[in-house]
């Protein structure tokens, strides 16, 4: 049927865009015979009108899709009249590309106008509203096989539960410390007051029972000894009070069954039952959070395994990470093994030593003091003088040596020096008098306590970055293959002892099993890759998830005219530039490459000091030398650096050449560089200076046949997205996003790569779609969305007819959020473009950071594992592990390196291809081998891997901008201007830079 007349298809007629109400409201375009017009309902035969996406409503929908579009028929909806000028009068998947393209502008109604002005995002009025579409089915393509996941399977009676709200004052936020409590009051009251009820806790403000307690408010009172050094944690700092009294009241909340959970886990129910999930979870925690260290999800301590040194007083703790999730087979209890970073408990001279690597003898700047507090800010030490456990938490250091340090006496008189006074009063000559003094207590009633007196207290984690040497060390010590990996799991699920624990069985009726859940799985095949015809092999069926360049050319070598090369490296002779560049214009021109061997301007050495300025002598060389020649608008292609012998300099150099000079760059390590035939790093160096140089390494042969279903059929622009934020500590540092999207079709190899600044940890990107009321040129559009659009139709001439969108880096609860402001702006950077423009949008989230982990049945087969005993690469399971009705999947894609492979976890959010699971994960795991930089399959999908690596790059481009010598609080740091990232050079933007 036309979409323009007649009745519209069941499954677009009411379907609204993802931030519209059921209700839609705004200028709608009718679309019954006749045409309509007003606010959403058509005025012609029968039709009903559809209103443009509106960025203040808040709740999505999401219907079944519908059938794609044809080849030149697109959803109508009303847009600007802003439209991609098409230089032939086809639309079709035959059309060839434009010379040019032209971008033009009607102005924009008011109506139009007001529509589309970007507003204040408003939160969703409720997560339940969200519904993302149903599993289309379960996949079948591949070889069937079984693997194991670190599952394990939980059984609940049906017991009515039961929430009461939990106040304790004085208020502490201290989790361990209102367990303690919690504890004290089950012990003094249990059996007097709450009926012999035992509840479970979750160290805040709720507490949970499997039946009412014998009243519905009550508050008791509960004293702690000092000599429990937990309570003495929250006493006032230097108070020498015996005990502390806690007010605690109890109020009952609510109450609840299982039947929705049960509705629910049987497919039967769309909204979640979070709170009754919360619950279960809180009891499955209970005795593992009285026992152990708690970091988040994860609980650690020094008998859940070996602890080890990380260096510069640090160490690692082993645990286990524990979340109770709802999925196809029931309520499934994730458990797996864990590592994380924590204070050695040594005296703090001791730390300070080996942090800083100081020597005492010589005298701190000003620097290093200020060095010192950032690191000690916040840690809670004990003393280590006195008769009993005193501790303080650490707010700062004394502004001058301990030597002057002066206080006054308790008579308000008498001052005294801190040296005399424990000289005096405890016999102690302090060692270390010209360090500053750790300060406890406010600044008006400061508490000075002399380092070498005090000792870190043990179980306090690490939070802030660790150094690459840290990230080696723990890496190391943590890696297990996968059958070691297994064991560890088992171990901790036998320690835990679920079947022994009276809460857990008794009170709330809960069976936890002991054996990890097996999955029915299926290995997808690998698809054949295509090089160039003139090679000895130009195709490839990759085995086992990898392959090699022997005898095989890039399918579309790129062409290098004009390059040069500099060294920073001060330990690499002058003669090895030129011996190295020899070398790898040998090996980019044997596998497919036109590359000039004579440089534009002589290659040079230079010092490491002196980068910028080297960069910019380069510049203006090849800029004179284009000029001396007779060549017009010409740019150096390529610019080949041999990095420092120290690191550090990588962002510095990639800023400036791509920012300031237009340059795309190779940096290869002096070590690498040094090294005679060194064949294997020359080919993939190559591949990646292919790419930036707007080639292409290979293609999928099925892309080239046209046989990818919901790909090849018509334009499709793949994207990927994904934001990256500051490392713990840096408190002001901007969060980055950067979206890349496919510049060929079918192919889908290249990839622009756009990126942005926004708010510090704000994971929403604000700039996929942006407009300004300019006074001159009325309503102006932007975005990254718009813009990658624009380049893809300039690119390929034509407009993507579907859009698959890959985002990264979205936990669960953020998906609501995604949903209502992205999808939405992606919308409107499409009607931005034409009138009734709305391809269809697939959009997937790609979770790598989840604690699911896949084993082989049985690890010795050479069957079901790779080389490393990993599970075979293209292993699916869309089973059992998966959301009860939402359609998802997780897919171990590449083959294992070292350690355990991890599987991605793709989420649909929203689909209105129609995708089939077969369709979605084979595309995914084809996609998995396009990846430019090596020849092998990738572990994400690669616009996701793409978008990482941009947002990365743009990282670079502000690293050591922000201040290192002090520091904000969390609050100030949200609220501050964050500073624009430099634009990139047009010609750098036009190949993957990134790569």
């Amino acid at each position: 049927m036309s979409r323009r007349g007649g009745r519209q298809p069941e499954s677009r007629r009411n379907q609204p865009s993802p931030a519209s109400s059921s209700s839609q409201q705004g200028g709608g375009r009718g679309r019954g015979g006749g045409g309509g017009s007003g606010g959403g309902q058509g005025r012609g035969g029968g039709g009903r009108g559809r209103g443009a996406p509106s960025p203040t409503s808040s709740i999505p929908v999401n219907p079944p899709p519908p059938t794609p579009p044809k080849a030149a028929d697109y959803p109508v909806a009303p847009s600007p009249s802003v439209h991609i000028a098409s230089a032939s009068s086809s639309s079709s998947s035959s059309a060839p590309p434009p010379d040019s393209i032209a971008i033009s502008a009607a102005a924009p109604s008011s109506e139009v106008m007001e529509r589309l002005t970007l507003q204040a995002p408003a939160p969703p009025t409720s997560s339940k509203a969200i519904c993302c579409p149903k599993r289309p089915g379960y996949g079948t393509a591949g070889r069937k096989t079984v693997v194991r996941a670190n599952h394990f399977l939980v059984e609940v009676a049906d017991r009515n539960l039961y929430h009461y709200d939990v106040s304790i004052t004085p208020e502490v936020t201290s989790k361990k410390i209102n367990r303690d409590v919690m504890r004290q009051l089950i012990e003094l009251y249990g059996e007097s007051h709450l009926g012999r009820r035992r509840p479970a806790y979750d160290g805040r403000k709720s507490l949970y029972v499997a039946g009412p307690f014998p009243f519905e408010s009550k508050e008791f009172v509960v004293k702690l000894a000092e000599n429990d050094d937990r309570a003495a944690r929250a006493a006032p700092s230097g108070s020498a009070r015996k005990e502390r009294q806690f007010r605690v009241a109890i109020k009952l909340a609510s109450n609840s069954d299982l039947h929705h959970l049960r509705e629910f886990l049987r497919g039967r129910q769309l909204d979640v039952p979070q709170e009754t999930i919360q619950v279960l979870d809180v009891v499955l925690r209970e005795a593992p959070s009285q026992r152990y260290t708690v970091v988040g999800r994860s609980f650690f301590a020094p008998e859940l395994g070996r602890k080890g040194d990380l260096g510069d007083g640090l160490e690692y703790w082993r645990g286990y990470y524990q979340s109770l999730r709802p999925t196809q087979m029931g309520l499934s209890l994730n458990i797996d093994v864990s590592a994380r970073a924590f204070y050695e408990s040594i005296l703090v001279t001791e730390f300070v030593a080996k942090h800083f690597n100081f020597n005492f003898s010589r005298h701190l700047s000003d620097q290093d003091r200020l060095k010192i507090k950032k690191a000690l800010r916040g840690i809670r030490v004990e003393l280590t003088h006195t008769e009993y456990t005193k501790r303080y938490k650490v707010t700062g250091v004394s502004a001058q040596p301990t030597s002057q340090l002066m206080f006054t006496l308790d008579d308000k008189k008498t001052k005294k020096s801190v040296v005399q006074y424990f000289r005096e009063k405890y016999n102690i000559g302090l060692q270390h008098v010209s360090l500053p003094a750790l300060q406890a207590g406010s600044d008006a009633k400061p508490i000075y306590l002399p380092m070498e007196l005090c000792k870190i207290v043990a179980g306090q984690r690490y939070s802030k970055r660790l150094n690459e040497k840290q990230v080696t060390n723990l890496l190391r010590a943590t890696c297990q293959r996968p059958h070691e990996r297994e064991g560890s799991i088992r171990e901790m699920v036998n320690r835990n002892n679920f079947s022994g624990n009276a809460l857990v069985n008794e009170e709330f009726g809960m069976k936890v099993k002991d054996e990890l859940a097996v999955l029915d799985a299926r290995v997808l095949p690998s698809p054949m890759i295509r090089y160039h015809d003139t090679g000895r092999e130009p195709r490839e069926q990759p085995r086992m998830g990898q392959w090699n360049m022997m005898n095989k050319k890039m399918i579309n070598g790129g062409k290098v005219d004009f390059w040069t090369c500099v060294s920073f490296s001060s330990r690499v002779h002058r003669d090895v530039p030129y011996g190295f560049c020899d070398q790898l214009i040998n090996m980019c021109s044997s596998k497919g490459m036109v590359f000039n061997p004579e440089p534009l301007v002589p290659i040079r050495s230079a010092q490491s000091g002196q980068i910028e300025r080297a960069l910019m002598d380069i510049h203006k060389q090849c800029v004179e030398q284009f000029k001396k020649i007779g060549v017009a608008n010409k740019q150096l292609q390529l610019l080949i650096i041999i990095l420092p012998d120290i690191k550090g300099s990588y962002g510095k150099i990639k800023r400036i050449c791509e920012t300031e000079l237009g340059i795309v760059s190779q940096c290869c390590q002096p070590r690498q560089a040094s090294k005679p035939n060194n064949n294997q790093y020359l080919e993939n160096v190559s591949l990646k200076i292919n790419v930036k140089v707007g080639g292409r390494n290979s293609v999928l042969h099925d892309a080239i046949q046209r046989n990818i279903p919901l790909l090849t059929d018509r334009p499709t622009i793949v994207f990927g997205a994904d934001v990256t934020h500051p490392q713990p500590g840096e408190d002001s540092s901007p969060s980055i996003a950067a979206v890349v999207a496919s510049m060929d079709w079918p192919e889908v190899t290249r990839y622009r790569g756009i990126f942005s600044s926004q708010a510090h940890r704000e994971e929403i990107i604000h700039d996929l779609y942006k407009s300004v009321q300019d006074p001159q040129r009325g309503l102006v559009h932007g975005g990254m969305i718009r813009e990658l659009l624009i380049a893809f139709r300039r690119s390929t001439g034509h407009k993507p007819h579907r859009i698959i969108f890959y985002r990264d880096g979205v936990s669960e609860g953020q998906f609501s959020q995604v949903l209502l402001y992205e999808i939405d702006a992606i919308r409107k950077a499409c009607l931005s473009l034409e009138e009734g423009y709305l391809p269809p949008i697939t959009f997937v989230v790609v979770q790598k950071r989840h604690h699911t982990r896949l084993f082989p049945m049985n690890h010795n087969s050479r069957d079901q594992t790779d080389r490393s005993g990993n599970i075979l690469p293209g292993t699916v399971v869309d089973t059992k592990i998966c959301h009860p009705t939402e359609f998802d999947f997780y897919l171990n894609s590449h083959a294992g390196i070292q350690g355990t492979s991890r599987p991605t976890h793709y989420h649909v959010l929203y689909d209105e291809n129609r995708f089939t699971a077969d369709a979605l994960q084979m595309l995914t795991n084809n996609l998995c081998y396009t990846y430019a930089r090596c020849t092998r399959s990738v572990s994400i999908v690669p616009p996701a891997y793409y978008a990482h690596l941009a947002a990365f790059r743009a990282r670079y481009y502000i690293e050591g901008e922000t201040s290192d010598s002090g520091s904000t609080s969390g609050s100030e740091s949200r609220s501050m201007e964050f500073r624009p990232l430099p634009l990139i050079k047009d010609n750098v933007k036009d190949v993957m830079f990134y790569c």
